[in-house]
């Protein structure tokens, strides 16, 4: 089985993140389940790496926190994205696919058949 090199996907972390949080606030084990479904398990984010990329887009002003009460009743701390988050989720997206055209380039296919 082939996995994911942590150093490849490193720089796309917050990229997964603020795409989720694009489209509703939500806090740090949600967003973990969200990303292991959505790759069909292909990707599990640590939840050390998910704490720090938090910490770094909030000190980045990308996102912000704030605390509310679950249904079970214990405070958790949710993440909403911010027009700068947002900004930089563009930016990060025309970097991806800058990325993808550049590294195409350099991907072997599949060889074509060679009829004899």
């Amino acid at each position: 089985m082939i996995t994911i090199s942590s150093d490849v996907i490193r720089g796309y972390n917050d990229t997964m993140i603020l795409y989720l949080l694009k489209n509703k606030p939500s806090y740090g084990y949600e967003i973990s389940k969200d990303i292991k479904a959505l790759t069909n398990e292909k990707y599990i984010i640590k939840e050390t790496t998910l704490y720090s990329a938090f910490t770094r887009m909030e000190t980045n002003g990308f996102i912000e926190s704030y605390s509310e009460e679950a249904e079970n009743g214990k405070r958790r701390t949710y993440y909403r994205i911010t027009q700068k988050g947002q900004d930089y989720y563009q930016q990060k997206c025309d970097e991806w696919n800058l990325t993808k055209e550049v590294v195409e380039h350099f991907i072997e296919k599949s060889p074509v058949p060679v009829e004899l």
